[in-house]
């Protein structure tokens, strides 16, 4: 399963990637206001940090638009996914700039036919939102199982981007279904490494080796 990182903090992405864990990055018309920064400026810092997709959005609603917007992000870096909406717009705009050979990632995808569009317009990427359904007390991981049992039924290339993670569970239950890819905040990835055994564990360990007098270096 790849990790993508949902942010536009630069700090945090870095963080992550100095372990190896990030493979990707996605980001929205919300986390640029979160991070303050031009989206174009923020996005060309990113895509020089991760040599992996990176999703930059477009904001325009109508299908010309979309397109134009879509271009022009691209032109910020080779690796940059263009994000559109499941609307009809932005399957035609999804259509568009993947035949033009560019990276699409269609976002706000809350069921199996929307998936199912998706793939058939050429997306790279379809992203499912789990913590928005489960939200409205539907079950986001249901969503995630059909999607990939339509797409391993019919031999689709795009890839499962499990979205709006909001629990470590969420990440368990998306690797076990075959979710290709999860994007998380920085916070809830830096919590995948975390159990009390695990710390506890270390702790016992710690206390017996200062019992010994050693070191090692």
């Amino acid at each position: 399963m790849k990790f993508f990182v949902d942010s536009a903090e630069i700090d945090k992405i870095r963080e992550l990637a100095e372990y190896g864990m990030v493979d990707g990055v996605t980001t929205n018309p919300s986390l640029i206001l979160k991070s303050g920064r031009d989206i174009l400026e923020v996005t060309k810092e990113i895509c020089d940090l991760v040599p992996g997709p990176v999703s930059a959005e477009v904001v325009a609603t109508e299908a010309d638009d979309m397109i134009s917007e879509g271009r022009k992000l691209a032109k910020i870096a080779d690796n940059i996914t263009v994000k559109v909406p499941l609307t009809w717009a932005g399957l035609r705009a999804c259509k568009v700039l993947s035949d033009e050979g560019r990276m699409v990632n269609v976002t706000l995808c809350f069921s199996a036919n929307q998936a199912l569009l998706a793939a058939k317009a050429g997306a790279t990427f379809i992203s499912p939102f789990i913590g928005r359904l489960d939200d409205i007390n539907m079950d986001g991981m249901e969503l995630i199982s059909d999607i990939r049992t339509i797409y391993d039924n019919y031999g689709f290339e795009t890839e499962i981007l499990a979205a709006s993670i909001r629990t470590v569970n969420h990440v368990t239950q998306s690797a076990l279904i075959g979710a290709d890819v999860i994007t998380a905040p920085p916070e809830v990835l830096m919590k995948l490494a975390d159990h009390p055994l695990t710390d506890k564990g270390l702790d016992a360990f710690l206390k017996d080796w200062a019992k010994t007098g050693q070191k090692i270096v």
